[in-house]
């Protein structure tokens, strides 16, 4: 056997036993991670986790869940990508003390796999009104001899029948779509039942004699121990679970991810939305400086897209709207304090009502809210002082500002005469002849054309002390000696 016969040969060996080293090694697994609120953040954060793990050959991803619930349109965001899933999903609600409370529930019942820490709970699903308060609970047993779970097939149980139409709407279709998801996944719907029309909860033992979870496992490397070498159902094939020795892959929230739940913290959008109408409104007042309506575009854009995707009370948005049209107003169109006042009150009311839900998360602090109507009276008492202040000075420019100005005859002529003032040339008529070099005063102004009268012998003397340097005071006084004169000569 030559050298080159034996360099391929032993290549050709290495080759294959990379291959059956690369088969042996199991696929890795995806650690996503809800701690919080579930919110369009979060949603957005786990459909796009969900996609990267299968484009990343994930056999599973590891869904770990701290939440007391959040929105009903980004929690159903998350089952539709979880029941479309080709890559099995396990919910894991920990670490210890964790809970998967309202929305945490449905998204543990639709999931592949579902685990949880010692010490952690799950389970009060009752739909929070929106707008109001969660719907009453139906009693334990409202008719003897007649279980909780005993409804009929629309879901109208003895506990809902002194609730309004809209709440019982709101119960059966939670509880429709929670029994849905149990029954696809074979677990305890019954007691998913409960957990909507009674909200009830469960320790993490308890869910596991209840047939609620599928175990309990201390930390991912326990819960990847207890999913190895089972078959778990994904879209109707099985598919062995190989989680062993399989590599983590932790994927954290990305810059999206994150600049996502910063600016749909309602606080925030609320921020965001009073900078960018001040912004836009001192572009508008005072053009040319460009910096704050860029701003205020910006932050006023940043703030409609967080809006539209949070539960906003449109009359909340309406009240606050007006209310800053009213504290404007003003600042131009002083009332003596009504109609800043009306905006301060109408911005504090949409403010309160802006947020159309009472889920945990997304109410607006009162002190933010109080903060920004001080901010905003505060300014809107300098704007008026400075305002105030600027009536009260002595006009500086305009046609009034020249009425008792001091000028000097440049050129007279028989069909017209100019004068200099202020370093422009006009054009003057006089009841009096004039000469050049003269000095004269403006009486008054028709058009580009002044009408003046000389100025007196002792009045000349006095002339640089009433020129415009003089100030209103001083050429007011002067034409008011000047008609006097005129008045004692006649």
């Amino acid at each position: 056997m030559t050298i080159s016969s034996l360099r391929h040969a032993v290549f050709a060996l290495l080759l294959c036993a990379w291959h059956l080293l690369a088969a042996a090694a199991p696929a890795p697994v995806t650690l996503l991670t809800i701690d919080g609120a579930i919110s369009p953040a979060s949603a957005d954060y786990v459909v796009r986790g969900i996609a990267r793990a299968e484009k990343d050959g994930s056999q599973l991803v590891i869904l770990q869940m701290d939440t007391p619930g959040g929105l009903d349109t980004s929690m159903r965001a998350i089952i539709k990508a979880i029941l479309n899933s080709p890559v099995p999903v396990a919910s894991y609600v920990a670490p210890s003390g964790a809970r998967a409370a309202s929305a945490g529930t449905y998204i543990l019942y639709a999931s592949h796999y579902t685990a949880m820490a010692p010490g952690t709970n799950l389970g009060a699903a009752t739909p929070i009104q929106v707008g109001g308060n969660p719907l009453e609970p139906k009693p334990e047993n409202p008719v003897p001899g007649k279980k909780p779970a005993d409804t009929d097939a629309k879901g109208d149980a003895a506990g809902n029948a002194g609730s309004t139409p809209i709440e019982r709407k709101q119960v059966n279709d939670a509880a429709a779509y929670i029994r849905g998801l149990a029954q696809l996944r074979g677990r305890n719907a019954e007691w998913a039942e409960r957990a909507v029309r009674e909200a009830v909860s469960l320790s993490a033992q308890e869910a596991l004699e209840l047939g609620v979870i599928d175990t309990v496992a201390a930390d991912i490397p326990a819960l990847l121990a207890h999913i190895d070498g089972k078959k778990i159902n994904v879209m109707g094939q099985d598919k062995l679970m190989q989680t062993k020795d399989a590599v983590i892959n932790d994927a954290q929230p990305d810059w999206r991810a994150s600049l996502l739940a910063v600016i749909t913290n309602p606080s925030i959008a609320l921020l965001l939305m009073t900078i960018g109408i001040y912004g836009i409104i001192f572009e508008f007042t005072n053009p040319g400086l460009a910096f704050p309506g860029v701003v205020g575009a910006i932050c006023l854009l940043l703030a409609l897209y967080a809006l539209q995707l949070l539960p906003v009370n449109y009359a909340g948005l309406a009240l606050i709207l007006l209310g800053m049209m009213f504290m404007v107003a003003e600042a131009f169109l002083p009332s003596f304090g009504a109609l800043g006042l009306g905006g301060i009150a109408a911005f504090v009311a949409g403010a309160l009502i802006l947020i159309d839900t009472e889920l945990p998360g997304y109410g607006i602090p009162l002190g933010l809210i109080v903060a920004i109507a001080v901010v905003s009276a505060l300014l809107i008492a300098t704007v008026v002082g400075i305002v105030l202040k600027t009536r009260q000075r002595a006009v500086v420019s305009g046609s009034a500002d020249l009425i008792g100005s001091v000028a000097e005859v440049v050129e007279a002529t028989q069909s017209e005469t100019w004068v200099q003032l202020r370093g422009e040339n006009w054009r003057v008529i006089s009841q009096t002849p004039l000469q050049a070099s003269q000095k004269v005063r403006v009486i008054a102004r028709n058009g580009l054309v002044l009408e003046v009268v000389p100025v007196s012998p002792s009045e000349n003397a006095l002339s640089p002390g009433l020129s415009p340097a003089g100030g209103r005071e001083g050429q007011n006084a002067s034409l008011r000696d000047f008609h006097v004169n005129n008045e004692k000569g006649e």
